[in-house]
C-alpha cells in the first residue's frame, strides 16, 4: 500500500487537473504551454521557448492554420496569456527551464505535454468526473498521463531548486509525443548539446502504484505515414473502364502491407490504422488514403518495413493506374537505457518512501520520441536512461477511463529529484 504521508503538494495537484482539464493535441498545445510558463515565471529559472527550442525543418506533421487557429482561439477562452500565446508563434509548443547552480554536471528531465483525440469517461466512478476536472476540451483527454508527467516535471525543479544541486538543471517540456513528432527538432535544436545526463520519466505502462522502473528498453522504432491516392473518376455504370479506381488501390497495399515478411532478426510490426476513400456508390472514387505505420525492434528493423511498405503503396498504385504520393508524419528511433544511470535511479528508488519495488529494467513493447533526446545525448558522450513511475489506473492507456493515482505524482517527483541529485554529485560518467 501507499505511505499515506506521500501526497503532491495542493499547488500540484491543481496544476495537474487544470491541465487534464485542458487536454491538447500534438502541436497544438497553447494553453498547457502557457500555463506551464506562468508556472516558470514564478521560480528563478531562465526560460526558453517558442521557435529557438525547435529545429523547425524537423517539425512533421503540423496541424493546418484553420486546426491550429481553433485551438488557439480554446486556450485564449480558457485565459491563457495572449502574449506568450504570441511569442509561441505556430506551433512552436513546448518550453524548456534552465537552472544554473554553479559549477557540476548539466543534468536534463524530459516530461511530454500533449493529449489524444479520446472522449472521456463520463461515468460517476471515474475520478476526473467525481471531482470535477474531466476534459473541458470534448473529443480529447489526457488519456497516458502526461498531465502527470508535467506536474511531475515542475515538482522535480521544485525539488532541485531548494536543495544542494551543484550544476545546471533542464527541464524540457516535449510537445508532440503521440504523434512521435515533437522530440527529434528539440533534439536538433541545440537545447541538448551541452547535456551530459537525460532522464525521461512515463507513468504508469501496466506497473502498479508503488513500483519504480529505473531504466526502459526495447523502444520499437517507429515510422508513421500517409499516403494519398489519386485515381480518376468515372461513372460506375456507365463508363467504370475510363476511370481509375483509387479505393482498389488503396486497399491492395493495405493487403499486401500486411503480407510483408516477419524479419528473423528481430520483431517488426504493421498497422493501416486509418483508410478510407470514394465519394458515392456510383462513381469510381479518384481518391483514397491510407495512415499507418512500421515499427521494428530496432532502428534497422524497421528501415526494412519502411522499405518494403514504400515499395508495396507504388506497386498497389501503379497495378489500378494511380498515383501515390507518401508523406512521413513522424519518427523515432529505438534507444537503450546506460546501466550507470539505471544503477543510480534503482538505488535511489529503493530509498524513496512510498516505492514498493524497483525493477532494473523492462521493456516498452511500444514507440517514444523520447529516443531522439537520449541518442542525442548518447551520441556527445552522455548518458541516458528512462524511467517508468508505476500507479494503479483504473483503464488502460488511451482509454477513455485512463487516470492516475495522484500520489504517484510525489513518488516520481522524490524519485527524480533525488537522482538528480546523486547524479550530479557521483557524476558517473566523469
Amino acid at each position: 500500500m501507499h505511505d499515506p504521508a506521500v501526497h503532491p503538494d495542493d499547488d500540484l495537484r491543481a496544476l495537474r487537473r487544470d491541465l487534464h482539464r485542458h487536454p491538447e493535441p500534438a502541436w497544438c498545445e497553447f494553453y498547457t504551454t502557457a500555463r506551464l510558463i506562468e508556472e516558470l515565471r514564478a521560480r528563478e529559472v531562465d526560460i526558453q521557448y517558442g521557435p529557438a527550442i525547435h529545429a523547425a525543418d524537423q517539425r512533421l506533421n503540423v496541424p493546418e492554420a484553420s486546426v491550429r487557429n481553433e485551438w488557439l482561439d480554446r486556450a485564449r477562452e480558457a485565459g491563457a496569456d495572449a502574449e506568450t500565446l504570441e511569442e509561441i508563434g505556430e506551433s512552436f509548443t513546448g518550453a524548456v527551464a534552465v537552472a544554473e547552480r554553479g559549477p557540476g554536471p548539466t543534468i536534463a528531465l524530459r516530461v511530454d505535454i500533449d493529449a489524444l483525440p479520446i472522449t472521456e469517461s463520463e461515468g460517476d466512478d471515474h475520478q476526473p468526473v467525481s471531482e470535477g476536472f474531466r476534459s473541458e476540451n470534448e473529443g480529447y483527454m489526457h488519456a497516458c498521463g502526461h498531465d502527470a508527467h508535467a506536474t511531475i516535471g515542475l515538482g522535480v525543479l521544485d525539488a532541485v531548486l531548494d536543495s544542494d544541486f551543484a550544476g545546471t538543471f533542464k527541464l524540457i517540456f516535449q510537445p508532440s509525443e503521440e504523434q512521435i513528432s515533437g522530440g527529434k527538432p528539440m533534439a536538433e535544436s541545440g537545447i541538448l548539446d551541452d547535456v551530459d545526463y537525460l532522464l525521461a520519466l512515463h507513468i504508469g505502462l501496466d506497473h502498479p502504484s508503488g513500483q519504480v522502473v529505473a531504466g526502459i528498453d526495447d523502444f520499437l522504432a517507429v515510422t508513421q505515414f500517409r499516403v494519398d491516392f489519386v485515381g480518376k473518376s468515372a461513372h460506375a455504370g456507365g463508363r467504370p473502364e475510363s476511370g481509375a479506381n483509387a479505393v482498389q488501390a488503396m486497399a491492395a497495399a493495405v493487403q499486401n502491407l500486411h503480407a510483408i515478411p516477419r524479419n528473423s532478426d528481430g520483431a517488426t510490426r504493421i498497422n493501416t490504422g486509418l483508410v478510407g476513400g470514394g465519394t458515392a456508390n456510383n462513381i469510381v472514387p479518384e481518391h483514397a488514403f491510407i495512415d499507418g505505420e512500421v515499427r521494428g525492434e530496432t532502428t534497422e528493423l524497421m528501415a526494412y518495413m519502411w522499405d518494403h511498405a514504400q515499395r508495396v503503396i507504388d506497386s498497389a498504385a501503379e497495378m489500378h493506374d494511380c498515383e501515390a504520393d507518401i508523406q512521413m508524419l513522424g519518427e523515432a528511433p529505438s534507444a537503450e537505457s546506460d546501466q550507470r544511470l539505471v544503477d543510480i535511479v534503482g538505488a535511489v528508488a529503493r530509498e524513496t518512501p512510498g516505492v514498493e519495488s524497483v525493477l532494473d529494467r523492462d521493456s516498452l513493447g511500444g514507440s517514444e520520441d523520447a529516443t531522439y533526446l537520449m541518442q542525442h545525448v548518447q551520441n556527445h558522450g552522455g548518458l541516458a536512461a528512462y524511467v517508468g513511475v508505476g500507479t494503479d489506473h483504473p483503464g488502460g492507456h488511451h482509454t477513455p477511463t485512463f487516470d492516475v493515482d495522484e500520489r504517484d505524482i510525489a513518488v516520481g517527483i522524490d524519485v527524480l529529484s533525488a537522482s538528480i541529485r546523486e547524479i550530479a554529485a557521483s557524476d558517473p560518467n566523469r
